[in-house]
């Protein structure tokens, strides 16, 4: 589903245009980015909670090249499924084999 797609089933649902409906998923997803930068965790009972991870730096390999380059530290943003939605995800039936889903 795309962020255009969402935002009309959430303008059919509450009633509204589709812009004002993009307009309440940016806000919604500004604010997570929002919180994140600062260093903030987001919990969203029922659904999951976003959170930034420090990665260590490392040594990893180009490659192409086969040559060894440094892979500085880096924070990384992390979500963590709630149990609801993990629950919810795990009932829904497989398509049939041979479909793309």
């Amino acid at each position: 589903m795309t962020k255009s797609e969402m935002a009309e089933k959430l303008a059919e649902k509450i009633n509204v245009r589709k812009q004002q409906a993009e307009d309440i998923i940016n806000i919604f997803s500004g604010s997570i980015i929002e919180a994140l930068a600062k260093g903030d965790k987001v919990e969203i009972r029922g659904f999951g909670s976003f959170r930034v991870r420090d990665r260590a730096e490392k040594q990893g390999r180009n490659p192409k090249t086969g040559e060894k380059v440094h892979v500085p530290a880096k924070k990384v943003p992390f979500f963590k499924t709630g149990k609801d939605f993990r629950e919810s995800v795990d009932q829904v039936e497989p398509p049939p084999s041979g479909e793309n889903s």
